[in-house]
């Protein structure tokens, strides 16, 4: 897989022999003449609009996505080829470059209009707005699970099937027929009643002066020849027989390593640093000060990480040097107690009047703490800065956003920063956000040389960007039958998705509310976001209020899904699948949980065993209804990848905060699922044909609920507060299981 760099594209100039480049209006005018020039080299590669022909008749594919495991370099061009009826043996992926040419206009429309319709004239309008918009923000994000259902959806697709269009109609064109005539097929257009056929190579030329629609027709599933097949990844090769370069790979002549310290308490500025000790250890070449940090720089890492301890260095102190753990929960429980501190977030009917009028009164208090990303590949970036120009080597979830906010913190035009974008080990939101390579920038400026910023798995732990920790108290009143006619649900912060609180059961009153904090924890996104939280609370809560109504907690579930048909079928396959009703030994439950996040439904069933005051989580269901599944193999290890993550969460992940600084340094006190702890984890998919769902996130939200439910089976115990280490499941024996 090619990786352009962005000196590259200034410096190339022309259009090179050998290779057209197609692509699909999204302004006014083509933005492939704003690109060709840069992309478009010898035979290699593609697009500003999203393609590319060689001479050789291959079709490289410009994805505009960072590649972090999730298999995004090969489900696009497969959405590509396959309206394109390109050759997929003589396909090509080619990550797009950290320009503004490459702001993503497709995941900005996606979402901020959704499904809505567009009149066809007014197409190629909103890619322009949009396009102005996300050049301006910086936005080039791989995250959101946005990439296949609007980035495939509303860009790949539509550029293949776009150029497909043009090549038909240029051969029509050199052979004298209708284009009806005509067919595409593995990279050539044919004419059957003339016994004749063109490359898609010798056509390039004549089909890149025409005009490409920017609503081409589109194929129907049942024409697909690549979508819904589990094709070998591209990537994969690479990442096996080692040649894959991830952004701690980077090497350059004469580079040196540098490791970091950040102020503890977050806010904190460093005031002094004696360094003289320091700089008399073997191998430390210099000691860089900062705002909030300083850095050793040393001929490796090691030498320069034990530099680091023998620093003295002082803080400023900040009014947070005090904070506690439980003064921010006491915080949040303050905010949920003054009204006059809720903003409304869905209102429908008259919950109050319902509630006063319940026969029942179910109210809960759950509790979820920080969470750190963790991410495998520790947090790294390579720089330069040299002749006014900066040279970032680096795996980033923005690229874009890297070369616009280094270019902020040096003071520089943003043309002069090249972002070199890498492989990810691992990002969960985690890389979205620029303060590494910022950090990295503005220690190579103090130097003649290139620094390797990286950080250590402490630096790491301590130095994220959090998940928030939060609060939430859910309310539900029942009538005489044990239904529901009223839910609410209060709880503090609320960030992204604005659909995450919402539920699909059929309840007509509602009233869901939040307060917003302030604390100096710095929030980052993390996998799912707050469907990272609130599936934990609905689906929890949903459990609860089924017992306590004496009902089973699927059929209950099944009860209110009546009107929602699709949600039903995803929870009916998951009971089947799971065996839900049957026969299983002491001290072994079943806990099921729905969710639909990023416009994809999942359920999971867990299957635990409490003993001796902890959980064995022994297997996991999982159904997902993602609308259409463009990858198989890509959704079940998204689906199985999601469930470990989420269960990491659940059980383990705890970040908590003394005298103002992160606790937790490393995975001996911030744990993972271990191999030996995983369960097995059966994944089964509909394809219900509905609007195209994400997949990365997915099944993170409803793994701790059916977890949760699980052990309440199990052993009797309520889990309303994560994670479940902190919890002694020995409180209730087996006996008690039916006790609300």
């Amino acid at each position: 897989m090619g990786k352009w760099t962005r000196r590259a594209f200034i410096t190339t100039g022309v259009l090179a022999g050998g290779a057209v480049v197609f692509g699909v209006a999204i302004r006014r005018g083509n933005p492939v003449d704003d690109v060709a020039g840069y992309m478009a080299r010898d035979d290699e590669t593609m697009l500003n609009v999203w393609l590319k022909i060689g001479a050789d008749n291959s079709t490289t594919v410009v994805v505009p996505h960072a590649e972090m495991g999730q298999g995004v370099h090969t489900t696009l061009p497969m959405m590509l080829a396959d309206e394109l009826d390109a050759d997929w043996a003589n396909v090509k992926v080619l990550e797009a470059p950290g320009t503004p040419d490459y702001a993503n206009y497709a995941l900005g429309r996606g979402f901020i209009m959704g499904e809505s319709a567009i009149p066809d004239m007014l197409v190629d309008t909103v890619n322009g707005l949009f396009t102005m918009a996300t050049q301006s923000m910086a936005i080039q994000i791989t995250g959101g699970s946005t990439s296949v259902q609007f980035t495939g959806e509303l860009a790949m697709r539509v550029a293949g099937a776009a150029a497909r269009s043009v090549l038909i109609e240029a051969a029509a064109e050199r052979w004298d027929v209708p284009a009806s005539e005509l067919r595409a097929e593995n990279s050539y257009v044919l004419h059957d009643g003339g016994n004749q056929k063109l490359s898609y190579a010798e056509l390039a030329a004549d089909a890149a002066s025409l005009r490409q629609s920017p609503v081409p027709a589109l194929k129907n599933p049942e024409q697909f020849t690549l979508m819904g097949r589990s094709l070998p990844r591209l990537d994969v090769p690479a990442k096996v027989d080692g040649t894959a370069l991830f952004g701690i790979d980077a090497e350059a002549p004469g580079m040196k390593i540098a490791a970091v310290r950040a102020a503890p308490v977050f806010g904190a500025k460093l005031s002094s640093v004696n360094d003289s000790k320091a700089l008399d250890m073997p191998g430390v070449a210099d000691v860089v000060e900062l705002d909030n940090a300083v850095a050793v720089i040393a001929d490796g890492y090691w030498n320069a990480y034990r530099a680091l301890d023998v620093l003295d260095t002082q803080w400023t102190s900040t009014g947070a040097d005090a904070q506690q753990q439980s003064d921010l929960f006491t915080h949040f429980s303050e905010l949920l107690d003054q009204t006059s501190e809720w903003e409304d977030d869905v209102v429908s009917g008259d919950a109050a009047a319902a509630l006063a009028d319940a026969e029942t009164v179910v109210d809960v208090e759950y509790r979820v703490p920080y969470l750190a990303h963790a991410t495998m590949e520790p947090m790294n970036c390579m720089a330069q800065v040299k002749d006014g120009v900066c040279d970032i080597w680096t795996g980033s979830q923005n690229p874009l956003g890297v070369a616009t906010d280094v270019a902020a913190a040096l003071e520089i035009d943003v043309t002069a920063v090249n972002v070199h974008n890498l492989y990810l080990g691992g990002g969960f939101g985690r890389r979205a956000f620029t303060d590494v390579q910022v950090q990295a920038a503005q220690i190579a400026a103090q130097v003649d040389y290139p620094v390797k910023v990286v950080w250590s798995r402490e630096e790491d732990m301590r130095q994220d960007l959090y998940r928030q920790a939060t609060i939430a108290r859910l309310t539900a009143g029942l009538d005489a039958s044990g239904s529901p006619v009223v839910w609410q649900n209060r709880y503090v912060d609320k960030h992204d998705p604005p659909d995450a609180t919402h539920i699909p059961y059929d309840i007509a009153n509602q009233r869901i509310q939040f307060a917003s904090s302030d604390t100096h924890v710095p929030f980052g996104y993390w996998r799912s976001v707050d469907h990272s939280m609130h599936g934990f609370f609905k689906e929890t809560f949903i459990d609860e209020v089924a017992a306590i109504a004496g009902k089973d907690p699927y059929e209950y579930r099944r009860e209110l899904l009546s009107n929602n048909p699709r949600f039903r079928k995803v929870l009916d396959l998951v009971a089947e699948k799971a065996g839900w009703g049957t026969a299983l030994p002491d001290g072994v439950g079943r806990g099921i949980a729905i969710t639909r996040s990023f416009n994809t439904i999942v359920a999971q069933v867990a299957e635990v065993q409490v003993a001796d005051g902890g959980v064995d989580v022994q297997r996991v269901v999982c159904v997902v209804d993602a609308g259409f599944t463009v990858h198989p193999d890509g959704m079940i290890a998204q689906m199985e990848s999601g469930i470990i993550y989420g269960l990491t969460a659940a059980l383990y992940g705890d970040i908590s905060i003394r005298n103002g600084a992160v606790q937790q340094s490393n995975f001996h006190d911030y744990q993972m699922l271990r191999m030996n702890e995983a369960p097995l984890i059966e994944t089964h998919i509909i394809d219900s044909g509905e609007r195209i769902g994400g997949a990365g996130e997915p099944s993170t939200p409803a793994i701790a609920p059916a977890l949760a439910n699980a052990i309440y089976d199990a052993s009797g115990i309520r889990i309303h507060e994560l994670p479940i280490s902190n919890i002694d499941l020995r409180q209730r024996d087996v006996e008690s299981r039916d006790v609300a």
